[in-house]
């Protein structure tokens, strides 16, 4: 057991019920016993953002919390918030409300939670002071609870009696109440929130509070499949992450994981000592040393690791290794682009699942519909709590070749594909061959400002205009 003053682990970030100072801060102490409350509230309380009466808590030895730690992750300059995947814990939630109960167990079938061990039961803050007076603590308790003010705090102060230390503790309310929230953020609770609220709020709310405070930083991981083979997905691939690099003018990092046939190399006429190989038979020796010797740097904010491409060796990998490296990877770089092969194993499955974004690339035929459908009915159903995977048609208007037109497609699919890149052999190989993107070689053409435009989407920026030139222009060039 311990004692009444037990400190709680806390964490204070995005806390969007209410509007603070910019440069209000709280005192972090222990769970401390219930304080008093006077008759008014407290001075320079706004009375519309109170609804008890609140005075400071003293602590025999407070601390002053200078910089709050994240509750999510925010690629660098980017201002994409990624949730990273919670460490094996243990979570247990007792709610008042049955509603939130279903809510709570909902979200175990989310990505970010495939760890942790979650159990929900009812009864609010005095079932878990029942439960863990013969029980050890979980490392996450989620308390549900209709009790306001004093009743909370008097709760909290017979839980804190039977709480171990170390147990991070977020609360759901009943009341948007500013004075109550100062007080229990006083007395070392996590995260107090008050509904309505979704899953995705408690996902992320929890994925905050383990976030590694030395390496806090997550880049986006956009994975990219092709619905069938020779569908041009690693080339999209490869341009998409050249374009959120130079386009963009954000950092970007290619993983060409197509281990035996990969192109990343003959595209951007790289030949590295090295590969992705390298990294993956060694998942363990991986830090940022190693990461640097190994990444082919293409430009200045473009970095890869190209596929070996070779047929010397079968690679029977562990589905962990990836996963490592991939997490490495994306805590130095703000976007991480997976080219995919059109494969079907667990390590791809579990790629897919793990990413941030998903874009499958398809042919407007009739194998690339079923297939498309298959996948994205898959995510969805593993994925409920992300956004749907994102289509685009690739290798559209071949000549002669019967296709299944844009509507049609959509209708059948159930989604409408965000962009549709035409057949255009002769751009595409001219880019290849010259060992370029098609934003490089044609930055005004239909299929690179397509591509823009997807990349724009991916990183939530706005497309970047791209100035044609002019007669005035050449003219001006030749002068000079």
């Amino acid at each position: 057991m311990n004692s009444p003053n037990t400190q709680l682990d806390w964490n204070l970030e995005d806390e969007p019920e209410f509007v603070l100072e910019e440069d209000e801060s709280f005192a972090a102490g222990a769970l401390a016993p219930m304080p008093s409350f006077d008759a008014e509230a407290a001075p320079g309380t706004p009375a519309n953002e109170t609804s008890l009466p609140y005075t400071p808590t003293q602590h025999d030895d407070p601390f002053q919390l200078d910089e709050p730690a994240p509750a999510l992750t925010i690629a660098r300059d980017e201002g994409t918030v990624t949730e990273q995947p919670v460490p094996r814990i243990t979570i247990h939630a007792s709610c008042d409300r049955p509603e939130i109960a279903d809510l709570i167990a909902g979200i175990t079938a989310d990505r970010r939670m495939a760890r942790a061990e979650i159990s929900v039961d009812q009864g609010g803050i005095d079932a878990a002071v029942v439960r863990f007076a013969s029980q050890s603590s979980p490392n996450l308790l989620i308390l549900d609870t209709l009790l306001q003010g004093a009743g909370m705090l008097h709760s909290l102060d017979r839980l804190a009696e039977v709480i171990e230390q170390g147990t991070k503790v977020v609360i759901i309310g009943a009341v948007n109440d500013i004075g109550l929230f100062r007080e229990l953020m006083a007395r070392g609770i996590s995260e107090y929130i008050v509904p309505p609220m979704q899953a995705l709020d408690v996902i992320r709310t929890i994925c905050g509070l383990y976030v590694n405070p030395d390496k806090p930083f997550a880049g986006r991981v956009i994975a990219v499949i092709g619905a069938r083979g020779g569908i041009g997905a690693s080339t999209i691939a490869h341009n998409l992450a050249w374009s959120i690099a130079e386009r963009q003018e954000s950092g970007a990092t290619l993983l060409d994981l197509d281990l035996s046939f990969g192109t990343a190399a003959l595209d951007f006429n790289q030949d590295p000592a090295q590969s992705i190989a390298d990294v993956l038979l060694a998942p363990d020796r991986v830090d940022d040393v190693f990461l640097e010797r190994v990444t082919t740097k293409q430009t200045q904010r473009l970095q890869m690791l190209t596929a070996p491409a070779t047929l010397e060796r079968e690679f029977e990998l562990d589905p962990q290794a990836f996963e490592s490296v991939v997490e490495r990877v994306r805590r130095t770089s703000p976007f991480v682009v997976l080219d995919l092969p059109h494969a079907w194993n667990s390590w791809v499955k579990h790629t897919l699942l793990a990413a941030d974004d998903v874009i499958i690339v398809a042919g407007p035929d009739l194998a690339s519909l079923r297939n498309t459908k298959n996948i994205m009915d898959l995510l969805k159903a593993m994925r409920p709590y992300d956004s749907p995977p994102t289509v685009a048609l690739s290798m559209v208007g071949v000549p002669k070749r019967p296709e299944i037109p844009f509507k049609d497609f959509s209708e059948a699919l159930g989604a409408e594909p965000v962009a549709s890149f035409a057949f255009d052999p002769q751009l595409f190989g001219a880019a290849a061959n010259n060992g370029q993107m098609v934003g490089e070689l044609a930055p005004q053409s239909k299929i690179a400002l397509a591509i823009d435009t997807l990349a724009a989407r991916l990183t939530g920026r706005k497309p970047v205009e791209i100035k044609k030139t002019t007669l005035v222009d050449k003219l001006s060039f030749l002068k000079r």
